[in-house]
């Protein structure tokens, strides 16, 4: 090997050796899903301390993700979560809240604040189930006849983080009648699974929505549905890794988010290679686009316009969509 001359270190080396110590020992920067957190763990609380009242779009959508994070064992301070807790399990009150006049369809915000409710017992945080079944009860007066829940935002032509859709309240309906008491409320829930076969692929959200609904049922014909669905989704992946409202229409949030929730329901009997590189492409898209705060810019429809509300949505949705797809 020759022999080898040890070379005097000069002072610029050694500060490069020292510099070099201090990355090293300096922790990991705070990753995107942590700053999300920190960021809905401020912003959830404020809106009912700020506005005297409780909203769908931080105690429904985006307490959903605090909810997780603490399953995953983030750190989420217990005033983030304290009222909203409260909140949720007195559904009696749920009909009191004068909300964002904008967004005040009492029906939709029974599903979100049922969603979170449900999130809180699954991730242990509400121990008693009595408040979910009373929910459920409520919820089944508002199914349509076609097994559908139908909000009044669905007048427009595409759902938005605060409005929903048909399809995408449907399936949130559905997994909170199936965790309050799954026999009690089977024939409900078969109505709502029969209109969601005969849904129509629709918009991207309706897609990955569909995916949600049916990927984890096992009939011939569900299988079929959600082969074309999970096909559609994986062929409007746009350049940039998102999606966007319909194939080749510029990549938001929360349609991203959307279908990455869908991608990480399936199982390994689904394109797992296809499925993987999506999600991957999917993630980077939310990484690149996060704002400084710790949030995402408002998806809403049309695109570009403003709004809190779609705003803290968004980032409740897009947070949900990175912890699910956390890579192992």
């Amino acid at each position: 090997f020759g022999v080898y001359r040890r070379r005097p270190v000069t002072v610029f080396a050694m500060l490069l050796i020292l510099a070099g110590l201090a990355w090293a020992q300096a922790p990991n920067p705070v990753s995107a899903e942590a700053r999300a957190i920190t960021y809905l763990s401020h912003e959830v609380p404020a809106w009912a301390k700020e506005a005297n009242c409780f909203s769908c779009h931080n105690n429904g959508d985006a307490v959903r993700a605090l909810f997780l994070a603490r399953t995953l064992s983030y750190t989420v301070p217990e005033a983030a979560l304290e009222g909203t807790v409260a909140w949720l399990v007195d559904p009696a009150e749920w009909e009191n809240s004068p909300g964002d006049p904008i967004f005040s369809d009492k029906k939709l915000a029974r599903i979100q604040f049922a969603a979170a409710l449900r999130a809180a017992i699954d991730a242990g945080i509400v121990a008693d189930r009595t408040s979910l079944k009373e929910v459920a009860e409520t919820l089944m007066e508002d199914q349509e006849t076609n097994g559908s829940w139908h909000v009044e935002g669905n007048n427009a032509t595409i759902g938005s983080p605060v409005t929903y859709g048909t399809v995408l309240a449907t399936y949130m309906t559905r997994k909170t009648l199936e965790a309050a008491d799954a026999g009690r409320f089977s024939a409900a829930i078969s109505r709502a699974n029969e209109w969601l076969l005969s849904a129509p692929l629709g918009p991207i959200m309706d897609t990955a929505a569909l995916v949600l609904a049916l990927g984890n049922l096992f009939a011939p014909e569900t299988r079929e549905k959600v082969t074309k669905a999970l096909n559609r989704l994986l062929d409007s992946q746009s350049s940039d890794g998102g999606w966007g409202p319909y194939p080749k229409a510029r990549s938001e949030p929360f349609d991203t988010a959307l279908v990455l929730l869908a991608l990480a329901s399936l199982d390994e009997s689904w394109h797992p290679e296809r499925v993987g590189k999506a999600i991957s492409g999917g993630r980077g898209f939310l990484l690149d686009i996060q704002l400084a705060d710790g949030g995402w810019i408002e998806t809403t429809r049309p695109s570009g316009s403003q709004s809190y509300a779609e705003h803290i949505s968004t980032t409740g949705w897009a947070t949900l969509a990175l912890l699910r797809t956390l890579p192992n």
